[in-house]
């Protein structure tokens, strides 16, 4: 059979391609792909011990915010609890989720990115595969793409009809989610002895700041050891949130030249450090490396990423520049468009270490 074509390949959802084609060479990985442990050697990988932090006492107790300071120090990444959103809701997110990639082909074409709508420098809007696009070997997984915020720019005409509570349902997991944001980079700033607005007047007090999220579908596969969900990757965001499957694990983050699982929580909301909250904080917050297994189990996630304002110049912020830390990366504007271009093989080539400066 001959190789499909990026865009049959963006257009043809996962489960169709297992029952037509089994597993296709495209999804297979290369000996030459370091994706470190995934399928069935998930399980074998240590679990990250990270601290759950409590975002009703963040900002009011300063040992909850020694315990956040400490976690993104050390893993670059936490887990929120008590933000707001109960069980319920974020499992109704879920719901929804679950329910739009369960509709038949036919319903979700109605939302299909459309390759002559899409430029080179951003990702797709709507349903499909972009990783078709750029990489070698294709993640093994359905993807939606959505701007949620702000709601004002929002493309309504591509959020789906079915399930019929899918815009309530998320419109209030934005504007939630938003909140959620604000107070974890008024959180982050005085974690570095900051004034608490410094991240916040950068990327959260800003019509021009936009939030992107990706929908991920996660069909089951019969040789998970030998495909992965998501390869290993950095986020060009501020800050990703990410909303778990409640019953699938399978994400993983780089530390130490090792792997990590890392825990379902149901009631709690992921926060990765982006890699413009690196540049901004002078390299002392990090933007890890993660992935996502695939499993023989069907599994969904949200991420949300928070994207500046292209026209925004971002650089280190003086006061995490000293002599014992001098400026350590170059000031740039729109990084997110560059890294969308730029998209990498492997963590040698991402985008972030070409903007460090090397003294």
């Amino acid at each position: 059979m001959a190789a499909l074509s990026p865009t049959a390949a963006l257009f043809k959802p996962v489960p169709e391609v297992l029952k037509d084609e089994g597993v296709p060479s495209r999804y297979i990985k290369h000996n030459d792909e370091d994706t470190q442990e995934d399928g069935d050697a998930h399980v074998l990988l240590p679990m990250m011990d990270c601290p759950i932090i409590d975002l009703a006492l963040l900002l009011s107790s300063p040992q909850e915010l020694a315990k956040f300071h400490s976690a993104l120090n050390s893993w670059d990444c936490v887990q929120v609890v008590n933000h707001g959103m109960t069980r319920s809701f974020l499992d109704e997110v879920r719901g929804v989720i679950k329910q739009f990639f369960a509709l038949p082909t036919n319903e979700k074409e109605r939302y299909f990115c459309k390759e002559e709508t899409r430029s080179s420098d951003a990702p797709l809007e709507g349903y499909g595969n972009d990783d078709a696009y750029r990489q070698k070997t294709i993640n093994w997984s359905d993807n939606m793409h959505l701007l949620l915020f702000p709601l004002p720019k929002c493309n309504f005409e591509l959020w789906p009809k079915k399930p019929s509570n899918f815009r309530t349902i998320l419109e209030s997991y934005s504007t939630k989610s938003k909140i959620l944001l604000d107070t974890l980079l008024r959180a982050m700033a005085r974690s570095l002895k900051l004034d608490e607005n410094n991240f916040f007047e950068l990327w959260g007090n800003n019509k021009e700041d936009t939030i992107l999220g990706r929908f991920n579908f996660y069909p089951r596969c019969p040789i998970s050891n030998r495909v992965v969900g998501l390869k290993p990757h950095g986020d060009g965001s501020a800050i990703t949130i990410v909303l778990q499957d409640n019953e699938i694990e399978g994400l993983q983050v780089f530390k130490d030249s090792k792997w990590f699982r890392v825990p379902i929580i149901s009631e709690a909301i992921l926060l990765f450090v982006g890699d413009q909250m690196e540049i901004t904080s002078n390299g002392i917050f990090k933007s890890p490396i993660k992935l996502l297994s695939a499993h023989i189990m069907i599994g969904v996630s949200l991420a949300m990423f928070c994207i500046p304002n292209p026209e925004k110049e971002i650089g280190p912020l003086k006061e995490p520049i000293n002599e014992d830390r001098p400026q350590s990366y170059k000031r740039l504007k729109d990084y997110g468009k560059i890294f969308f271009q730029y998209y990498p093989e492997n963590d040698a080539d991402r985008l972030i270490h070409t903007v460090k400066i090397n003294y």
